[in-house]
């Protein structure tokens, strides 16, 4: 096959393609700059789309012996993500920017631009499995449970996920830092990158405020009495406890937690960890990995990245998810996905609208 492989500059993506290249496919590197100004060199493990990532990735593919390119996708980086991101907070919601990425980027700009010019599939470095099913490709759990990123790839359609090409599904991460120091790559001891790419700094307040500007609001409890003050709502999500600097604390002298977040009135509400208990979640925006389930069907519902997959029973129409969970949740906000499994396969992710 000839195929696209995308080369972010560590360690997961430059072992992709060269097992790529080990399986026969006639292989093109290529870097997404997703920044209008990259800085010169990344901050330990902290952002990515640095000037040293995009030179890392062009020596991987020198070493790989195989053509490399950059695109330059940062408008439609900042329009799909950044953006989408931003208007998110701005709404009460807590988004995933990865699997934005995914589903506006990866997936889809570089994996129309790769078919129009004649590529079968794109291949990265994400540590999920692709398993020939009956119906087509299914999307599976990776082997690594520790690096499984099956949540972030939940929103791929089954046409996407024919022309992908995950080649590290089966491996565990230390195994394949081994490869990379055995093939002599120079990223085998990179850092992995961690937090949100495009605020290098980690400081997402700060990044919100610059694009939001700051509104001083209400804290609330749940009987309606202020308890402190903030600068603006995208400075929390539901489920928070830290920062929340309250002035007056709790009858039962417990923590509280972030309840609700509402925009419109400018105020969070707190109140115990156990008003965070969720039961039933509403999704919106469903997307299947295959064909939609029909009727009520049951499995297993995952709403974090790094989240532990509850059971639960399932039911769905054309623009809509209603999930009654088998074990009680805590802390789940709207924005966020919920991406439902049956065993290790991924069958589908949906928006969570609302949950109760």
């Amino acid at each position: 096959m000839k195929i696209l492989a995308a080369m972010s500059g560590g360690v997961d993506s430059a072992v992709a393609a060269a097992r790529a290249v080990d399986a026969g496919h006639d292989v093109t590197g290529v870097h997404l700059a997703l920044s209008k100004n990259p800085l010169s060199f990344r901050s330990g493990a902290r952002g990515c789309c640095s000037k040293e990532d995009a030179h890392d990735a062009r020596r991987a593919a020198d070493a790989l012996g195989i053509p490399f390119y950059v695109w330059d996708l940062s408008d439609r980086f900042a329009e799909d993500v950044v953006d989408d991101f931003v208007a998110e907070y701005a709404a009460g919601r807590t988004p995933n920017p990865c699997l934005r990425c995914n589903e506006k980027i990866k997936f889809a700009a570089v994996l129309d631009r790769a078919v129009a010019l004649g590529f079968d599939a794109v291949c990265t470095g994400h540590y999920a499995r692709l398993v020939s099913g009956p119906d087509g490709v299914e999307l599976h759990r990776a082997v690594d449970d520790g690096k499984d990123q099956s949540y972030v790839l939940g929103v791929l359609t089954a046409d996407q996920l024919a022309r992908s090409f995950f080649p590290l599904g089966d491996s565990l991460k230390s195994e394949v830092r081994a490869e990379a120091a055995a093939r002599g790559l120079s990223v085998a001891a990179k850092p992995d990158s961690h937090d949100i790419c495009f605020i290098a700094d980690g400081d997402t307040a700060g990044f919100l405020d610059r694009r939001l500007g700051t509104t001083p609001g209400e804290i609330v409890d749940t009987d309606g009495r202020t308890v402190g003050s903030h600068q603006g709502t995208h400075h929390f999500t539901v489920g928070q406890r830290r920062g929340l600097r309250l002035g007056v604390p709790a009858d039962d002298g417990l923590p509280r937690y972030v309840l609700d977040i509402s925009p419109v009135t400018n105020t969070v509400t707190v109140g115990p960890r156990s008003a965070l208990t969720v039961r039933h979640i509403v999704g919106a925006r469903p997307v299947w990995t295959g064909g939609r389930p029909s009727g009520r069907w049951s499995g297993r519902v995952q709403v974090r990245a790094h989240g532990e997959p509850v059971p639960a029973e399932v039911s769905a129409d054309d623009d809509r998810v209603s999930i009654d969970v088998g074990a009680a949740l805590a802390g789940v906000a709207p924005g966020q996905a919920a991406v439902l499994y049956d065993g290790t396969r991924v069958v589908g992710s949906s928006t969570i609208a609302s949950a109760r």
